[in-house]
């Protein structure tokens, strides 16, 4: 009989089993893989082969078998991490050969254009009118030669398949070759995860980016996926395939008319009227390429929307070729030119940023292919018990019902509404029942009587980072919203509504509870739930004295994310939380106004300029403190309206609109960063001499308390004192202790802002008392007379609470007095030790 051998842990000694037992274990082991699990001790007693082995020998058993499933797993991911640096090498080795040749081809045009420039010299003295004569018809041949086409009819299959070649031609060359000067992008992550290598064009017609990467599905999956541009590309209202024609090879051309949604209130929206050509190439790639069709190129003419703008699209698409052991490489090329000369002029960085084109269209099928390919291997994992489709599903209808609210397209069924003599907010309602549809609220709607308002308006900021402005809205809802009006839109989920409320200064108290849903891979977007909770302090308030749900999207706080668009978008949920739920989504957008040159900022010359006195701090990214950094904030909030309460929804929508926007000019003004020779802003920020002082005394003081050190510093430099501190895994806090007051805290470390989940600017507006959960309180008021005494003080581990008000568990906690150069108190030092949120 074969045997199989296994050797105790303990006892250096070989233990034989026989295929009956070891297949006994592997089907225990299967069913309860957990050690601890009292299933498995209750299927082990109840197998009788295994009765005569003894139980510390099958535990030494379970522990091999998960070594060696360990093992597996470790090996397995190594050999995936293998294949991508492989991968990624030979993409950065292609990479590198194209900027070998870019660089070859500019070192020629430079030597041809000093030659030209020599030999114009030298003529102009003998030859004054002649050479005129012949630079301006050397001139005009040379504007006529490119636009001498064959002549062909691109209305018949053979002139399609002539433009479909000519596009894929000229594809290729931007994709792999030089065809357009590239500039890669700051701040993309390097390494076998990074998202890619992306650029954006430079001195080129319109406007353009490129990205490369890897990903782990096949050729095909990817071509299918990236064709449904619905899917991912969040600006897209419709794409309609209006004709295909097949081609050679299985090959296709199809006829393609598509409208995107503008971003803003103040300009119209853009439409595409295009030949997309599928084929593949004989190495097995595939390409899908795409082109606008015009009055140069020849071929029907498309749908003409007196709504939108037509914009165009120059040769632009995706190269999906098949990797080594599986996966793709893609190389996507986005190029258009918007018609930036129709839009206002304060508008026009929007239309002529490639960054941002980048950001929002190329990035953008970039991370959505790595999204399904983690989701597809089972690396995500998802809260909330939905599916990754699902969750997706309702991150593109907030995204969407948000643009229709912000376009309000008439043959969506808006109209406007009259103004109240002031046109700073602009109302609009829709009464069509394709509103409801689709949505459990659909049957309710012959009853309803009544549509969707939508009250929206635009502003310039100036001076304010977008991530950091909607990271600010997110975290702090009690400083902009009115609870009256959310327990409005909340109850207009049911069939009876109640009274229109009026917007109340500060509104009702209440707090937020944040349950994330569906972070993406590359953290640059989070779906999220958002419970409200209520209290009533009058009888007539205990109808809204109840939790709210809100289904939330926030994308773009990432302050290191160049042209980004950062964005809040929220629609009332009921308990239910149906996969079918009416959203009725309303929110901020903020796009940033980057200027179109690619080269430095005027903000960072002027850091540059000013010194060292107005060097920013450490960590924060190039434009993000800007002092001419400019953008664009869009609001929109919608709500549902009975036809007899119109007017009085419009007119409190209106009120309330207006007073948002006074909360966002008021939070803008605070969180701006400081212009030179100011002192807007908070003294302690990190690189100011203050924090610097305030780190050396924290790190002085527990060494003088605790006889130990708080951090080993080489260097006694207060720079490196605060760098150790600010990075330290723990979370340290300072609080103020003054008589008669509550402890504010006055300055944290990145740990600790983390765990407190709030920003240095928002840290001063949150007590101590308000994160230490009760019990914690009472052993900090029997531990404070020893801290003061003492100096120091351990405490036991407990619970806190972030300004989230998510629970948040810790170890231990270190109490200490903090010193100044005087050895007068300071202020109160905690360090929360091994925290995590719970």
């Amino acid at each position: 009989m074969a045997l199989s051998m296994h050797k105790e842990m303990d006892a250096g000694k070989y233990v034989r089993y026989t295929p009956e037992q070891v297949e006994a274990l592997e089907r225990v082991y299967s069913e309860c893989p957990k050690p601890s699990s009292l299933r498995r001790q209750q299927l082990i007693r109840e197998c009788p082969i295994l009765s005569n082995i003894e139980p510390k020998q099958i535990k030494v058993w379970f522990q091999n078998r998960r070594c060696r499933e360990k093992q597996r797993k470790e090996a397995s991911r190594l050999q995936t991490v293998n294949r991508k640096l492989s991968a990624m090498n030979k993409l950065l080795m292609e990479e590198n050969d194209r900027l070998q040749k870019q660089v070859s081809h500019l070192v020629y045009e430079n030597g041809y254009m000093k030659q030209q420039i020599h030999t114009v010299s030298a003529s102009a003295a003998t030859t004054t009118d002649n050479s005129c004569d012949s630079v301006v018809m050397s001139g005009q041949n040379q504007q006529q030669n490119p636009t001498q086409r064959p002549q062909r009819d691109a209305n018949n299959p053979a002139g399609l398949l002539a433009v479909a070649e000519e596009t894929l031609a000229e594809f290729l060359s931007k994709a792999t070759g030089t065809a357009v000067d590239w500039v890669q992008m700051i701040g993309m992550k390097p390494g076998p995860e990074s998202i890619g290598i992306v650029a954006v064009s430079r001195n080129s017609s319109g406007i353009a980016a490129r990205a490369c990467g890897l990903v782990s599905l096949e050729p095909t999956k990817v071509a299918e996926i990236l064709k449904d541009r619905l899917s991912w590309y969040r600006d897209c209202r419709c794409v309609d395939v209006l004709s295909i024609v097949p081609t050679g090879g299985g090959g296709t051309i199809e006829l393609m008319y598509m409208q995107t949604y503008a971003p803003t209130t103040l300009a119209a929206a853009r439409d595409f009227w295009t030949l997309r050509y599928t084929t593949s190439l004989e190495d097995g790639s595939l390409v899908i390429c795409e082109r606008s069709l015009n009055a140069s190129t020849g071929g029907p003419t498309g749908p003409s929307p007196s709504n939108f703008v037509r914009a165009e699209m120059l040769p632009s698409g995706f190269l999906i070729r098949p990797c080594e052991g599986g996966g793709s490489i893609i190389h996507i090329v986005d190029h258009v030119d918007l018609d930036v000369w129709s839009v206002p002029e304060v508008l026009r960085p929007l239309y002529e940023s490639s960054k941002i084109l980048a950001q929002k269209l190329t990035i953008a099928a970039l991370q959505h292919i790595k999204q399904i390919a983690q989701e597809s291997s089972g690396e995500i994992q998802y809260g909330g018990g939905r599916q990754p489709a699902v969750l997706r599903t309702f991150s593109q209808r907030l995204c969407r019902g948000f643009n229709d609210a912000v376009n309000g397209f008439v043959d969506d069924g808006w109209s406007l509404l009259g103004n109240d003599g002031v046109e700073d907010v602009t109302i609009a309602v829709n009464s069509s029942p394709n509103k409801f549809l689709g949505s459990n609220y659909s049957s309710m709607f012959p009853t309803f009587g009544g549509g969707v308002l939508c009250a929206k308006a635009s502003m310039l900021l100036q001076n304010v980072p977008p991530a950091l402005l909607v990271r600010f809205l997110r975290e702090h809802r009690s400083e902009w919203a009115d609870y009256g009006v959310d327990a409005y839109s909340a109850t207009c989920l049911k069939s009876s509504p109640y009274a229109v409320p009026c917007p109340r200064p500060g509104g009702f108290p209440s707090s937020q509870v944040i349950l994330p849903l569906a972070p993406t891979i590359e953290h640059e977007e989070f779906l999220e739930v958002v419970r409200i909770e209520g209290h009533a302090f009058s009888p007539e308030d205990v109808a809204l004295a109840r939790d709210m749900y809100l289904l939330q999207l926030c994308s773009g706080i990432d302050e290191n994310s160049v042209g980004a668009c950062a964005q809040l978008v929220f629609a009332p949920i009921d308990e239910s939380f149906a996969d079918d739920a009416l959203l009725l989504p309303s929110g901020f957008r903020v796009i940033p106004l980057d200027p179109k040159s690619d080269g430095p900022t005027t903000s960072r010359t002027l850091d540059l300029l000013e010194g060292s006195r107005n060097a920013r701090p450490s960590g924060e990214g190039a434009g993000s403190n800007g002092y001419n950094l400019r953008s664009v904030l869009t609001i929109a909030f919608q709500f549902t309206f009975e036809n007899h309460l119109r007017d009085n929804v419009a007119s409190m929508a209106r009120q309330y609109v207006r007073s948002v926007v006074a909360s966002v000019q008021r939070v803008a003004m605070a969180i701006a960063p400081s212009r030179p020779g100011t002192q807007l802003g908070p003294k302690s920020l990190p690189g100011s001499p203050e924090a610097h002082a305030l780190a050396r005394w924290i790190s002085r003081s527990y060494r003088m308390h605790t006889g130990a050190e708080l951090f080993r510093v080489e260097s006694a430099a207060s720079d490196a004192i605060l760098k150790q501190l600010w990075h330290h895994s723990d979370a340290i806090m300072c609080c103020s202790v003054k008589t008669n007051a509550s402890p504010i805290f006055t300055f944290s470390n990145q740990a600790g802002l983390d765990m407190l989940e709030t920003t240095l600017v928002a840290l001063q507006d949150i007590m101590l008392d308000k994160v230490l959960d009760e019990a914690g309180r009472k052993i900090l008021c029997s531990e404070f007379s020893k801290i003061m005494q003492q100096g120091y003080a351990s405490l036991p581990g407990g619970i806190c609470v972030s300004s989230m008000n998510r629970p948040v568990s810790y170890e231990q906690a270190i109490a200490w007095k903090v010193l100044n150069d005087d050895d007068a108190n300071h202020c109160l030092a905690f360090m929360f030790i091994n925290w995590s949120f719970v």
